[in-house]
């Protein structure tokens, strides 16, 4: 008999104790779901942040790498030098404030790759007078460009990609392939 009472005992203990484990189980499952959904929220708005800063990052690269038949296009555009605009920009106090936002909530390869696309271009200002590229420093200049893009787009969700930093280039450069070949 008394395994009887034993029994009886363990079986409503069982019964009151089932739906406060089923209680708290819920409450805790619901605390990491809403842990999870406001991780995800905020990767969202982070990651709209970093394309918003990195296109104006790459704001200047652009201008410097766009053909003269599209820099002429626009009316507004006649009379200026875009190489001397993109320099004002990366020059500038608002220039400096984005790079600097970009070190801060970028990848580690975004900013590795981005140091080392301005450690030559501060490289290359000291060493060469303007407009004296070689074909040898346009290539090296134009790979860490390609490696900087191809670390941001796995930065914003690609990281899976199989492109590499010539691939990236290919749609900007008309002659990046010939580059590419020259290695």
């Amino acid at each position: 008999m008394n395994d009887a009472n034993w029994l009886a005992y363990v079986t409503a203990v069982g019964s009151m104790a089932t739906p406060l484990l089923v209680l708290a189980l819920t409450a805790v499952g619901w605390r990491l779901r809403r842990r999870l959904e406001r991780r995800l929220e905020l990767e969202d708005k982070l990651r709209e942040d970093r394309i918003d800063t990195y296109n104006d990052i790459l704001e200047p690269f652009t201008l410097l790498l766009m053909s003269d038949a599209a820099w002429l296009s626009d009316p507004k555009n006649r009379n200026k030098d875009r190489n001397e605009i993109a320099t004002r920009q990366m020059l500038s106090v608002e220039y400096r404030r984005k790079a600097f936002k970009m070190s801060l909530f970028g990848s580690d390869a975004v900013v590795r790759a981005y140091n080392d696309l301005m450690q030559f271009s501060f490289e290359r200002g000291r060493e060469e007078s303007v407009g004296a590229a070689t074909e040898h420093t346009t290539k090296e200049m134009m790979s860490h460009l390609g490696k900087f893009l191809l670390e941001i787009r796995r930065s914003v969700g690609n990281e899976a990609t199989e492109l590499d930093n010539w691939e990236m280039l290919e749609w900007l450069m008309t002659d990046a392939r010939r580059y590419r070949g020259a290695e």
